[in-house]
């Protein structure tokens, strides 16, 4: 039997008001019409681009953010993309994510060609099968640690599965901070929350961008620890963007950019070789 969830109507209504004062939508659970998505092959891919095309500007302005990218991310791996300052990194994510749009090519998430979606397909994309974790944090102050980590469940009408969102909180070692609103947490735990809310929904895939850019080094590596836990242990698929040789050392498999292409890619990376490859590159 599915577990029931440990939001109360009261809870809920008072999620409902957040959101609406956020200017965002909730939606119908009862609602039978989805969005139609675009087939494409099936695949071991989480996701993939191909031929990834970016432009920004025309003119003298013009700016090729990414030329002609392929890449795939396998499921279940750890991926972190790294460059020097406008190499392409955080674009490729944020168009793998559906948060911007390619000028030309095609992305794959899953086996739904995303490219041509509409604005409130990719919103349903990013809602019900992508957890993202960003640097700021991102979490809604007058909620509940619990609240927040719950929060893309509650938006989406999905029941929360206690024992799983148990597992998770465990894992991150909140289990006795739920009560606590983000201002009574320290800037560790609350990106613990962060990844919690992240994990809570078993999304397809996570994207991670800078996840440990405003904490300390020993707190980073709880943090990147656990994500690389999370994927080890739960099986679950992030593609982390970041600058740091000792953050990108917690994956699986390091990608590198420059000039909006991918030019070098390393499996199980130590930091003394990503600095190797970074110099390689000119960073």
């Amino acid at each position: 039997m599915e577990a029931q969830s440990s939001l109360g109507l009261t809870t809920r209504n008072r999620l409902i008001r957040t959101v609406e004062g956020m200017n965002l939508t909730l939606r119908n659970p009862k609602a039978t019409s989805t969005p139609q998505t675009i087939a494409a092959p099936a695949s071991n891919f989480a996701a993939s681009a191909h031929g990834a095309t970016k432009i920004y500007g025309e003119g003298d302005t013009r700016v090729v953010a990414l030329n002609a990218v392929d890449v795939h991310f396998a499921a279940g791996q750890f991926t972190a993309i790294m460059g020097p300052s406008g190499s392409g990194k955080s674009t490729l994510m944020h168009c793998m994510a559906g948060l911007d749009r390619l000028s030309d090519g095609r992305v794959v998430v899953g086996n739904s060609d995303i490219s041509e979606a509409s604005e409130k397909q990719l919103t349903q994309l990013r809602r019900d099968r992508l957890g993202f974790i960003f640097q700021a944090f991102n979490l809604v102050p007058t909620l509940s640690a619990e609240e927040n980590i719950t929060l893309p469940g509650a938006l989406a009408g999905r029941k929360v599965d206690a024992e799983w969102l148990d597992e998770v909180v465990s894992a991150v070692g909140l289990a006795d901070r739920m009560d606590h609103r983000p201002n009574e947490l320290s800037g560790g735990q609350q990106q613990r929350v962060a990844v919690a809310r992240a994990l809570a929904g078993r999304p397809e895939l996570i994207f991670a961008d800078e996840p440990t850019g405003n904490l300390d080094s020993s707190t980073g590596a709880e943090i990147l620890g656990f994500m690389r836990r999370a994927v080890r242990e739960f099986g679950q698929t992030i593609v982390m963007v970041t600058h740091d040789p000792v953050a990108a050392s917690y994956s699986d498999r390091v990608l590198f950019l420059a000039d909006g292409s991918v030019v070098d890619e390393l499996f199980e990376p130590t930091p003394d070789l990503v600095l190797d490859r970074m110099r390689r590159i000119g960073h």
